[in-house]
């Protein structure tokens, strides 16, 4: 019987802060409360910044975390088959050979059904990405060949058009991965960061803001106890006035460790460290794309220039 005693004196310890704060709490909520103890004008501004914070990460990281979506690019309105995009079937995955193993096998191809093998030739061990960049040289090969198996037989020259989607197919390749590598260093270097700042340390401190509200809670609540029936500080009895000064010395306590706790969360330099990783990322794939299709550029440009020049001695003779 002691035992189940003190099994309930100590449920009952434990339960009665909780029912205390929850009590304040309601009272407040529905304006029957007396006057609230006011949080420090420091402590205040500081809140006000870990809330700025803490929504700043949320809105970058929902915007930002399609970075971890390989085909946030990809267009919705097309319809690749099963031989353009590699998928599993029975099991077993299915990938095609990159445009430029497709380009090296069709470079050797003696005829228009070896041409049509290559294009249907089996799969690699890597499938093909869903970029936008992807799709491009996709649909850019397929047309390159499409017109070259429609070349009369015995031409000697190579279709100019199918030339210029053929360097087009493999420039877009490059560029597709170089966004893949760009994604995998954000994913990395910011995404991860960035979110261990938002889970960790400012899930830290909203904790201990919740300390602090708790604790605020049960001083109010041990001064409405002492004040019930309209009774003022004077008339307090010894047991009411220790148990408002420990409770004080406890809201104290929690103010100043949640204080600490946010300072420290909002002057570490770690977001200012991932934005920068962020821009370094975006920076270098952005660079090494406008240098592909720079370089692509020309050479269609060349195939262009000669062939304009042809058709206007056609035209002339």
């Amino acid at each position: 019987m002691d035992k189940f005693r003190a099994f309930t004196n100590t449920v009952g310890s434990s339960i009665t802060p909780f029912a205390a704060r929850s009590q304040q709490w309601i009272k407040e909520q529905t304006g029957n409360a007396g006057e609230k103890t006011d949080l420090p004008h420091d402590y205040v501004e500081l809140e006000t910044r870990i809330e700025a914070l803490k929504t700043t990460h949320q809105k970058l990281l929902a915007a930002t975390s399609q970075y971890a979506n390989e085909a946030y690019d990809y267009p919705p309105n097309i319809r690749e088959s099963v031989q353009d995009v590699g998928k599993s079937i029975s099991e077993k995955a299915i990938s095609m050979l990159t445009v430029r193993d497709k380009v090296n096998l069709l470079s050797k191809a003696g005829s228009a059904s070896e041409a049509g093998a290559a294009i249907t030739a089996p799969p690699s061990t890597k499938p093909q990405p869903k970029t936008f960049s992807h799709a491009i040289a996709r649909a850019s090969l397929s047309g390159s060949q499409t017109i070259a198996m429609a070349t009369p037989q015995g031409s000697t020259e190579p279709d100019p058009l199918s030339q210029g989607l053929e360097k087009i197919a493999i420039a877009q390749e490059k560029v597709g991965e170089a966004r893949l590598a760009q994604d995998e260093q954000i994913q990395g270097k910011f995404l991860a960061g960035w979110s261990a700042t938002l889970n960790q340390n400012i899930k830290s401190a909203d904790k201990a803001r919740t300390a602090v509200q708790n604790a605020r809670l049960s001083l109010d609540a041990a001064k409405s106890k002492a004040a019930a029936g309209g009774r003022h500080e004077e008339s307090y009895t010894e047991d009411q006035r220790k148990a408002i000064e420990a409770a004080e010395d406890v809201f104290v306590e929690k103010v100043d460790e949640a204080t600490s706790i946010m300072r420290n969360v909002l002057d570490t330099p770690e977001p200012l460290r991932n934005l920068v990783e962020l821009l370094r990322a975006q920076a270098e794939f952005h660079q090494r794309a406008a240098d592909i299709l720079e370089d692509v550029g020309k050479g269609v440009q060349e195939l262009q220039m000669g062939q304009e020049a042809d058709y206007r001695k056609a035209r002339d003779q």
